[in-house]
């Protein structure tokens, strides 16, 4: 292997064991610093060592983009990649391998940020519950796991791979009782468990066929092994028809729905912030200026001055 493949090797190690991205998190870096890989070799003539790294120029980077975006890749995937670059530049620096300034000094496309969707609360509950599938031709147990998979999502916060990353033991099982969620970056929160969503679970586990150990998985496919992210979104995508909801109603548009609600409410943003375990209060208080947004559109629609 050439110098650059080592320390490829040693970075995505880094990022497993020491920064713990998610699985798919490195993947996509991993398939970021390939594809620049591969545009050096065309752009440099060869196969790039460190040394051709260190070397390179803000305009080589900036090739490299435009060459993806010519490739028809969107603003946030080259933001992505970009950081994916930066990230093993910052290694290659802090293991003493190479320096290069080009990463940090080459600016990504704006990207523009746009609000969450969340659902109205009558929609989100509905989602949440059996009857509305009642005439699928599904077994009484896969629909009771789908509504107790979908209120988790609403009535806790969590994110789809953190109900399914639930074992069999963490279900919660008294009034009061709370959820240990390991969430991104390894990063460990506590959420509450209203009786509702108690409920939804018990009458999964009551109807679930398959032997569900402390140690396995809470939630099962139909043939007993761990259930896929892809039929929770498979079985939301259902649901939009039935309820007439918009191409935004996804399972992680419950938590969205989860966050605006509770502020809605008055719920305080320290605490929804805790709820959703996020790391910084900003990434918070975007769902204050869509309750903001909200309040405005009814004014808008309401008010006798408003109208024209």
């Amino acid at each position: 292997m050439t110098d650059f493949d080592t320390l490829r090797q040693a970075w995505l190690a880094h990022l497993a064991s020491e920064r713990r991205l998610s699985p798919k998190t490195l993947e996509a870096y991993g398939r970021d610093l390939g594809q620049f890989t591969a545009f050096l070799g065309g752009h440099l003539g060869g196969a790039p060592a460190l040394a051709d790294i260190a070397a390179l120029k803000p305009f080589d980077l900036r090739a490299f983009l435009g060459q993806r975006r010519r490739d028809g890749v969107g603003n946030r995937t080259l933001m992505r990649q970009l950081a994916a670059l930066r990230s093993f530049a910052r290694f290659g620096e802090r293991t003493g391998k190479f320096t290069a300034s080009a990463f940090a000094a080459t600016r990504g496309p704006r990207i523009g940020k746009s609000l969450p969707r969340p659902l109205e609360a009558k929609a989100a509950k509905a989602i949440t519950q059996t009857d509305i599938r009642a005439g699928e031709e599904r077994e009484p147990w896969i629909l009771a796991r789908d509504a107790a998979v979908l209120s988790l999502l609403y009535g806790s916060g969590l994110r789809i791979s953190e109900a399914l990353s639930l074992s069999r033991g963490q279900a919660p099982k008294n009034a009061g009782d709370t959820l240990t969620v390991i969430g991104k970056g390894q990063k460990t929160r506590m959420v509450p468990v209203l009786p509702v969503v108690i409920e939804a679970i018990d009458e999964y586990i009551r109807l679930c066929p398959w032997r569900m150990p402390p140690e396995g998985p809470l939630f099962l496919g139909a043939k007993g092994g761990p259930l896929s992210p892809r039929i929770i979104q498979l079985a939301v995508e259902g649901l939009r028809g039935a309820l007439g909801l918009p191409s935004s109603a996804t399972p992680h548009s419950l938590r969205h729905s989860f966050a605006t609600h509770l502020l809605g409410r008055g719920g305080d943003l320290r605490a929804i912030q805790e709820l959703l375990g996020h790391a910084s209060l900003s990434t918070t208080q975007i769902y204050t200026r869509i309750d903001s947004a909200r309040l405005m559109a009814a004014y808008d629609a309401a008010h006798p001055r408003a109208q024209r």
